[in-house]
């Protein structure tokens, strides 16, 4: 009776348990075979993104997030983040304001573009506190 409890419990998995007892798998492998779709269009995105924030910092140059600073001193990085904090918190108002007070689309800028501005602002936060920013 024992072995045929044993071969059920083998025999019946799904996806939750199927990770749960593969402790040691890789979880970028296992999602991406799980969910190709989801994570291959989580790569294009962030491909796009690189693609934009390149194409601005040729227009913009690094230094309106160094704040005309060289970034040398912690000072001068807590001023560049500060900058960020605030046009992060520019997008989120802005959100806000679009997407859950008035449910509508921007007129200059759409509500994807808020969300784009949001994550390229988010990973040049930590370039910049992981002094890479202009190296």
């Amino acid at each position: 009776m024992n072995i045929l409890r044993e071969a059920s419990k083998k025999m019946s998995y799904n996806k939750e348990s199927k990770m749960n007892n593969k402790k040691d798998t890789d979880p970028v492998v296992w999602l991406e075979e799980q969910y190709p779709t989801m994570t291959g269009e989580f790569k294009r995105i962030q491909g796009e993104q690189y693609k934009l924030f390149c194409r601005k910092q040729y227009d913009y140059g690094p230094m309106n997030i160094a704040m005309g600073t060289d970034l040398s001193k912690m000072e001068d990085i807590k001023l560049a983040i500060t900058a960020l904090v605030v046009r992060i918190n520019d997008k989120i108002t802005r959100l806000i304001n679009l997407v859950i007070k008035n449910d509508r689309e921007g007129i200059n800028e759409s509500v994807d573009d808020s969300f784009v501005d949001l994550s390229v602002y988010g990973v040049i936060a930590q370039i910049v506190r992981n002094k890479k920013w202009a190296k």
